[in-house]
């Protein structure tokens, strides 16, 4: 059965043929589509203009694929930078997350709602150095992934677009990773063995690196528990003063919190009069309670003088 011929043109994509060269695995070479079109001028990123968007990325790309791809073999362009599909869904979240948080944290804005749970810039705990060792010498990508290609400037863009329609025009043969042996590290069973002794790093870089990080998260609670203690302390334009969860805390002693229950009851009886009409309720009472007193006492006096009768006078 004869092969399926495959369009040049695909949507907007155009669709440019690879030759993969064969393996130890898997001896004879073999053909990859690549599909490509101008980045979409609507994504609200600057580096749109002179990027092109690339779908079915090879399992095995990496930036140094692309940049031999157009400086070698489709018109001599030079590549920046290559933002794979991974990265760009990191790139995208941050950005949104940064978005909220300047909605939220900004005074003078309607939304008073803060992300909770976002650290500072001088907070930041993990890095290059306090990361743990990578135990893999090369990534890999999805089957089917996507990649952004941004050139020097959007001229380039716009050329190396052109190389492509010309390269499938002119039906010339594509080598993917030409001249790259022995630039990257190898796939293959070399891959896993190089991942079994990095997974094993040494005991001391372990250490530094843990030391380094447990230094940095103390500062960085250090530094929130201030931030925190200024927000309860600083009334907003509005008057209101930031609710802020504060650092846990022991449980009191029954001493410390029956005497604290104690000092609110005897608050709570400072309050009882506060208002007028409180005070002269409180009044009406206590006559009240005088009266009936007063009227029992008299019936009890009343009572005695008739059980022991009336005084006789002295002969």
């Amino acid at each position: 059965m004869a092969p399926q011929k495959v369009p040049p043109q695909v949507a907007d994509f155009t669709v440019l043929p690879l030759t993969l060269p064969s393996l130890p695995s898997f001896p004879k070479p073999t053909t990859h589509y690549l599909y490509i079109r101008p980045q979409d001028l609507n994504i609200p990123h600057p580096d749109s203009p002179r990027s092109l968007f690339i779908a079915n990325v090879p399992f095995d790309a990496t930036s140094l694929h692309f940049r031999q791809l157009w400086a070698d073999q489709l018109g001599g362009l030079r590549v920046e930078k290559v933002e794979f599909e991974e990265e760009s869904r990191s790139r995208i979240a941050e950005a949104a997350a940064n978005v909220d948080e300047q909605n939220g944290v900004t005074k003078g804005k309607k939304n008073k709602k803060r992300k909770r749970g976002r650290v500072d810039p001088d907070e930041q705990i993990e890095n290059e150095e306090t990361r743990l060792p990578i135990s893999w010498d090369r990534e890999l990508r999805k089957s089917g992934s996507s990649a952004v290609i941004v050139f020097v400037d959007r001229t380039s863009a716009s050329a190396a677009m052109k190389a492509v329609k010309i390269a499938l025009k002119a039906k010339q043969s594509i080598t993917w990773g030409q001249d790259l042996d022995g630039r990257l590290p190898s796939l293959g069973s070399d891959r896993y063995c190089t991942h079994h002794q990095l997974s094993f790093p040494s005991a001391k870089d372990i250490q530094l690196k843990v030391d380094l990080y447990m230094t940095r998260f103390a500062a960085a609670e250090t530094a929130r528990a201030k931030r925190l203690a200024r927000l309860r302390q600083v009334p907003d334009e509005d008057g209101f003063i930031t609710v802020a969860r504060g650092g846990r805390v022991g449980p009191a002693r029954i001493e410390e919190a029956q005497r604290k229950a104690e000092e609110q009851k005897e608050k709570s009886k400072g309050r009882e009069d506060f208002y007028r009409f409180q005070v002269r309720e409180k009044k009406k009472q206590q006559a009240g309670h005088l009266l009936k007193a007063f009227e029992e006492d008299k019936r009890k006096v009343q009572e005695m003088r008739r059980r022991r009768g009336g005084l006789e006078p002295m002969s």
